[in-house]
């Protein structure tokens, strides 16, 4: 990536959440074997024909196995390992769909597609610098948008505030290791996605910093230095990671990793969430939230399984 940034020259990479595997493509856009449309920028045609009736089935895991995680995780908050830590899980699918089906027809602003491995709808941009700027868009709170007045009940929960509050500091504080001027320009606006399963409020802050115009030079280094992604990892990163691999008990792979496009002066990338991967027996969404010391087992199980969905309907 530095090499690549030296010589302002494109590419498209992705990195694991363990940061144990990554790809890295040079001059991505004359390539078609892995498909993305990161905010407009693609190597695929734009697909109109209507989704046709699908099938579009999940397995949750059951809530009793799901709280032996989560306490798992109440545990290390009481300890004071940690006082935000993103919860993961892993659901079985069956669908009509193929990966590259769920690629085509997804609206999202970031798609990833690779053969036999993952797709990926994304609407959680991870970083975005330019010469002399960074920008980062942390997302905490989601909540149902045909509950009624589902924008006053996520704006005033308690507990989705201190979860909001917490990503916000911690990816400010992230930002400050390779920027200056960090400050956060707007604080909790709210988003709707539409899903097959009605449409979702998701909360949102922006938060930026001043870079050199020179950045490119170390355009990997300066992104190495962010990852993991505090919004799907927690607070405080080190001994949060360690809770999580004891609560989740296997590692996440590209899931809530990092991935982005280079076009020679600006590099856009967003985080590896609305994710499903191939597995060896089939399909797997995975999905999680924020586990804060006043979280509510029931409601970060019904969260989870709420985010499993394909950003489209069928005609």
């Amino acid at each position: 990536m530095d090499a690549a940034g030296r010589e302002r020259k494109p590419f498209l990479f992705g990195i694991g959440f363990e940061m144990e595997e990554g790809f890295f493509i040079a001059d991505p856009l004359s390539q078609v074997h892995i498909l993305f449309d990161i905010n407009g920028i693609s190597n695929a045609p734009v697909y109109r024909s209507p989704v046709v009736p699908f099938r579009f089935t999940c397995i949750p895991e059951d809530y009793h196995t799901y709280r032996k995680r989560f306490h798992t995780v109440m545990n290390g908050l009481k300890r004071g390992d940690s006082y935000l830590t993103n919860l993961t899980i892993r659901t079985p699918l069956e669908t009509s769909l193929s990966l590259q089906d769920i690629y085509r027809h997804s609206h999202a602003k970031y798609k990833l597609f690779i053969p036999q491995k993952l797709v990926c709808f994304s609407p959680e941009c991870f970083v975005r610098m330019h010469p002399g700027k960074i920008v980062t868009y942390p997302m905490k709170g989601t909540i149902d948008a045909g509950i009624l007045n589902a924008r006053e009940r996520i704006m005033n929960d308690h507990k989705e505030t201190a979860e909001h509050n917490t990503i916000v500091d911690l990816l400010r504080n992230d930002l400050s290791r390779i920027a200056t001027q960090v400050g956060v320009t707007r604080f909790r606006y709210i988003e709707e996605l539409q899903t097959t399963r009605g449409p979702l409020l998701q909360v949102s802050s922006e938060i930026e910093g001043t870079l050199t115009e020179a950045y490119p030079d170390q355009a990997g280094s300066l992104f190495f230095a962010l990852l993991p992604a505090g919004s799907v990892s927690g607070a405080p990163k080190r001994a949060t990671l360690e809770l999580i691999r004891r609560a989740e008990g296997e590692p996440r792979g590209y899931y809530t990793g990092v991935a982005g496009y280079f076009d020679g002066k600006t590099l856009e990338s967003f985080v590896l969430i609305r994710y499903i991967e191939q597995g060896d027996n089939g399909l797997y969404f995975r999905s999680g939230g924020g586990i804060t010391a006043q979280s509510i087992c029931r409601n970060e199980y019904r969260e989870a399984v709420q985010k499993v969905y394909l950003p489209f309907t069928s005609s």
